[in-house]
């Protein structure tokens, strides 16, 4: 993290039934990056990447609903569509005309690439942070995970909490080791609160953590990615493990590359000595790469 630390100015909007909490760097009128974060996470995930965009630009970032600062709809289950719509009304009120530039880091960029293909006249070019989309599923998994979710709901779901904020820091770090003290410091401030008994929690709702009962249709997924028509540049962390979830590594390529062919004007980087939290780990050379590919 620089010295120079370049603070964001936050506001609270209502969409769609709730109070979203939106972050905000750079100058209001500049072209627009609307930045979607990843699952757990929350808007200041961005700051580091941020700090070293060159241009004139204005950087919209929310807290999406049920993390950070936004509210939790009050449900025992989060639908994927929501954060699509919710996507839509912010871009409604913040962009109301004319094409965006969007950004997304994992579940986040999962949400800007369906929506690139769904609204392809909206977008003017799209950066997708490791958005690789989920496992494959086949509808013979349905009865057992409806199972599964519906035994869940019988549960109250919790989230750890820690002792102090230096613990939600060295939690943040055991993650990602190359997370520095400085910048893990910054991140437990914004990314945890302390509760009424005196403990650290993690702003997220802890119903995040429940199965949901739909399954990643991929071929739907691969259908919206299709229709993209803006430009895409697609960054990968040479150390990420995200791709375990499709199996081993010679398998998940193949998986990931056969998703990547689904789009039509597509430049790919692969960013090394990083991991999954590449935003992090290489800010410096991302600002780069998306600056480049934004101008």
């Amino acid at each position: 993290m620089t010295d120079s630390l370049i603070a964001s100015r936050s506001e609270f909007v209502p969409v769609r039934g709730l109070q979203y909490h939106v972050r905000h760097w750079g100058r209001e009128g500049a072209p627009v990056i609307v930045m979607l974060h990843g699952w757990m996470d929350v808007s200041a995930s961005f700051q580091f990447m941020v700090e070293h965009l060159q241009g004139d630009w204005h950087v919209i970032a929310p807290d999406l609903r049920g993390f950070g600062l936004t509210e939790a709809p009050g449900t025992d289950t989060y639908w994927f569509a929501d954060y699509l719509a919710d996507l839509d009304a912010l871009l409604r009120h913040y962009v109301p005309e004319g094409q965006v530039n969007l950004l997304g880091h994992s579940m986040g960029a999962y949400v800007v690439s369906m929506y690139a293909g769904i609204r392809a006249e909206r977008i003017r070019r799209l950066v997708n942070l490791e958005g690789f989309g989920l496992p494959s599923c086949h509808a013979q998994q349905a009865p057992a995970r409806y199972v599964k979710w519906l035994n869940e709901l019988q549960q109250q779901p919790m989230l750890k909490t820690y002792a102090s904020q230096q613990e939600v820091a060295a939690r943040l770090q055991k993650t990602n080791p190359r997370l520095s003290h400085d910048k893990a410091a910054f991140l437990s401030a914004c990314w945890s609160r302390q509760n009424a008994d005196g403990r650290w929690e993690i702003l997220g709702d802890p119903a995040h953590k429940q199965t949901s009962p739909v399954l990643f249709r991929v071929e739907e997924f691969l259908a919206c990615w299709s229709q993209i028509t803006a430009p895409v540049l697609w960054m990968e962390a040479a150390d990420t493990d995200i791709w375990s979830w499709m199996g081993p590594k010679e398998q998940a390529r193949g998986e990931i590359d056969r998703r990547l062919a689904h789009i039509t004007h597509l430049r790919k980087e692969m960013i090394q000595d990083a991991g999954h939290m590449l935003h992090h780990d290489q800010p410096e050379l991302l600002a780069k790469l998306i600056e480049d590919f934004l101008a």
